[in-house]
């Protein structure tokens, strides 16, 4: 079939033609938005769940609900080696930016632009020279006093009480959106929960939505005792199987494609009902294909296609990340935990490799970092990524 209108998608955080299977999600969040305008108190919410489930892809399309409601928002990508300061700064003064035009008073959105100004280059050292020092591009002066202590939770808390304060001003709300938020550094966990936490005692309209891996809310936790009612978490999986078909099918018929019940029966049977894999397998399916309608044997021929470039492409592009002792402890991994990747205990991983567990923690700590693991509780440890198990024992070397 003609290649050009093939309408599956598959890639980093691009949305699906049909979004199919997370109607919950987005009435929840529906919800949430509808209960801050009329003053109620809310929580901020956190997504969760393993690479290729769709979380960023979710998390543009919240986004999307809260501007359509006139929402101020700003989005951001948490990196570990990399502090929130001025990440926060560029996204909150989008934020602002979109309010600033309904609001009544230009002298009030100008001193919350000052106390932005402050909040973004108070993490620039005194004596940097001119062409080391970051500017925001806020048109307005630095304030002083307010948002500029040093202190990453007071200041935070500071700076965004001002910043609701502007929306609730015009019956509005402002979502600050954090894409990988386990990679956020330890203090700056702890500043957003505390300005959650204060926000939320104000009745104030502004949340944070972020999304993480499935540790996530151990680490909210481990930063802030009260994480755990502070944030609704919402855990994102795989599709069910009529979530997945819908996926597959909808884009097909507007394009005046079918698809045969076997067909669909071994595309669910290889996506396993994970998002990515459905765009991945279906793209291929529909290149491989002749015509309408789709059938089982056009799956057959496309699936190693496609396994062949999740290989590359996927699962390939994260195992080379990995130096040769973190390969090792994932090839145990794997062993143990068998095709489905399930969770493994760490001193299992140590018998299977002969090892002292004590001598592995550098290999797991580094794989957990770079977000290939995650501990799924105390002493366990699993793949962050789907069937990722399957692929090792499939590439042993």
């Amino acid at each position: 079939m003609d290649p050009v209108r093939n309408p599956y998608a598959p890639g980093a955080g691009q949305r699906p033609p049909e979004l199919a299977g997370r109607d919950t999600e987005l009435s929840a969040f529906d919800v949430v938005l509808e209960r801050i305008a009329h003053g109620r108190p809310e929580r901020s919410l956190v997504l969760t769940g393993l690479r290729g489930v769709g979380k960023t892809v979710l998390l543009n399309q919240l986004r999307s609900a809260a501007i359509s409601r006139g929402w101020g928002t700003g989005k951001i990508e948490a990196r570990p080696d990399q502090s929130l300061r001025r990440p926060v700064s560029s996204a909150l003064h989008m934020a602002l930016r979109e309010l600033g035009p309904r609001h009544p008073d230009p002298e009030s959105i100008a001193e919350v632009l000052g106390v932005l100004k402050a909040f973004a280059q108070r993490v620039q050292p005194a004596d940097a020279k001119v062409r080391d020092r970051w500017s925001p591009g806020i048109d307005a002066p630095a304030a002083t006093g307010r948002a500029d202590s040093g202190d990453m939770e007071i200041d935070l808390v500071e700076l965004l009480s001002d910043a609701a304060g502007v929306a609730a001003d015009i019956g509005s709300g402002i979502a600050l959106f954090i894409d990988e938020m386990q990679d956020v550094q330890p203090d700056d966990v702890s500043a957003i929960c505390a300005a959650c936490h204060e926000l939320s005692q104000q009745g104030a309209p502004l949340i944070v939505v972020g999304a993480g891996l499935p540790h996530l809310p151990a680490v909210l936790s481990a930063s802030k005792s009260y994480s755990e009612r502070l944030f609704r978490y919402l855990r994102i999986d795989r599709l069910e199987r009529e979530a997945a078909d819908r996926a597959l099918i909808a884009p097909a018929e507007r394009e005046e494609v079918e698809f045969e019940q076997g067909a669909l029966d071994a595309l669910y049977e290889a996506a396993d009902g994970y998002p990515y894999f459905v765009q991945a397998y279906g793209k291929v399916t529909w290149d491989v294909a002749a015509s309408s309608p789709i059938t089982a044997a056009d799956v057959a021929m496309a699936a190693p296609v496609a396994e062949a470039e999740l290989a590359v492409g996927f699962f390939g592009s994260r195992y080379d990340r990995a130096t040769p002792a973190e390969r090792e402890y994932m090839h145990a991994m794997a062993e143990l935990g068998g095709p489905g990747g399930a969770a493994v205990a760490t001193s299992e991983v140590a018998v299977s490799l002969g090892r002292k567990p004590a001598s592995l923690s550098p290999a797991r700590d580094s794989l957990i970092k770079k977000g290939l693991v995650y501990s799924a509780e105390r002493g366990q440890i699993a793949f962050t990524v789907p069937h990722f198990g399957r692929y090792l024992l499939r590439h042993p070397d």
